[in-house]
């Protein structure tokens, strides 16, 4: 009983079990999946464990993969453990053969009953490679952290345990196990360093998986405050006008860099990569106040000025003729067009003009996005818009979606800056209000 001892012990220092939670074993009938199976039945009585077992054929290995399944039903119906068995077409996509596997392996696990445990037999061996991997294809602090004891309802009881004490483990206790004969090939590099890199290792320091997979706990440990203190830092420093760069560039790297990548999640990268935090933070450092970056999905971080702020790629406007009297639609933005009545109050704002009907009702009013020579006159001269729009400090990528309104090619309005000056109505007889409303 000292292993599923020891294991019980791992899973209360960790809090990854209790003696009140349904657990479930997923079990390949391999020899780490029996150890874990066998002393959850060991401990189901003293403990109040409610035990069952899952199975999932990947049908990868076609005959064997059909003897792993009859196995783990007779040892589940001699023992009368509940097993849950699963199956489906695996076929590689993007990540590989063995991720495809193991996702879809996961998939049916969490489908199963949704107050229970999922037990995993991942052993500090596993963890250890797991490591290893990381730092070659290079990682940071999350990477080293290596296999999470808990991911929702997934625990790894046996982190704590090495592979050769499960087998000394089975064979005390006489239990058998099958043999995956796909761990012995080395076209996957786990296995190149399992059966390579671990044993050069292991001549060196014997028990470099145990202390390896401690250090992961330990480091995963880091990883949790350091992301809960950046947690923190991002709610402290996020704004209506997105996150102020002097602030955050008085950050500490550690936590400046997990702020970046909580932006980034939050602007639609699923996954931000170190390479997509450096962009950011360059992006924060940048001497151009309208500087911009798109990222993977679509999404954009953007300098306004002193903020960095998301986004999505802006699709640009089309131009289309103002309905007089009506609606018109152009992008996110919808226009309000009226004749004012002769005691309507006339009102002239940044998105609300009151334009002389005479000045434009000859010609068609045209709505576009901005062009190089659009100059507009406003109560303090005349200037090119694009002065305007620097004065006024609008971004950059905002200010190819402000409408603005020409007639015969000349500029009558813009909508966030106003009305030009000579066109404006000195009465509410024959006024025209045009009102710009930007829906998100």
């Amino acid at each position: 009983m000292e292993f599923a001892n020891r294991i019980w012990k791992f899973c209360q220092e960790n809090q990854l079990l209790s003696g009140e939670d349904p657990v479930i074993c997923a079990v390949s009938g391999g020899a780490d999946s029996m150890a874990l199976l066998w002393a959850m039945y060991l401990l189901r009585e003293e403990k109040g464990i409610a035990l069952s077992a899952a199975h999932f054929n990947h049908g990868l290995r076609g005959v064997e993969s059909d003897r792993d399944e009859a196995f783990v039903r007779e040892f589940c119906e001699q023992y009368h453990i509940a097993l849950s068995v699963g199956n489906g077409q695996v076929s590689p996509c993007g990540r590989g053969l063995e991720d495809a596997a193991r996702r879809a392996r996961y998939a049916f696990l969490e489908h199963l009953d949704s107050e229970a445990k999922i037990a995993t037999a991942h052993t500090a061996d596993d963890n250890a490679e797991t490591v290893l991997l990381h730092i070659l294809r290079g990682t940071g602090l999350r990477g080293l952290g290596g296999i999470a004891p808990q991911r929702g309802r997934i625990v790894r009881p046996m982190l704590g345990c090495t592979r050769m004490e499960v087998e000394q483990f089975l064979s005390r206790w006489g239990i058998a196990h099958i043999e995956d004969s796909s761990n012995g090939a080395d076209h996957f590099l786990r296995n190149r360093l399992r059966h390579e890199v671990m044993p050069v290792l292991k001549r060196e320091n014997p028990v470099v998986a145990e202390n390896t997979s401690a250090m992961a706990l330990r480091l995963r440990r880091d990883q949790d405050f350091l992301n809960q203190a950046a947690e923190e830092a991002f709610c402290q420093l996020s704004e209506e006008k997105g996150i102020p760069v002097d602030r955050l560039l008085s950050l500490h790297p550690a936590i400046q860099g997990r702020v970046l990548a909580m932006l980034l999640q939050k602007a639609g990268v699923h996954e931000p990569e170190a390479i997509h935090v450096q962009q950011a933070l360059e992006l924060a450092e940048s001497q151009n106040p309208s500087a911009r970056k798109v990222f993977p999905q679509g999404a954009v971080l953007r300098r306004a000025y002193k903020y960095l702020t998301i986004g999505q790629e802006e699709a640009p406007l089309q131009a289309a003729e103002l309905q007089i009297p009506g609606v018109t639609r152009i992008g996110p933005w919808e226009i309000r067009c009226r004749y004012l009545e002769s005691e309507d109050k006339i009102e002239n704002s940044p998105f609300t003009f009151t334009v002389a009907y005479d000045r434009i009702r000859k010609s068609p009013v045209l709505l576009r996005k901005r062009q190089a020579g659009d100059r507009l006159r406003l109560s303090g001269g005349s200037k090119p818009v694009q002065k305007f729009f620097i004065d006024r400090k609008i971004p950059a990528h905002l200010r190819e979606t402000l409408p603005v309104l020409t007639v015969n090619g000349g500029v009558i309005g813009v909508a966030g800056l106003g009305a030009n000056w000579e066109d404006r109505a000195s009465c509410s007889a024959q006024a025209l209000q045009i009102t710009f409303i930007y829906n998100d």
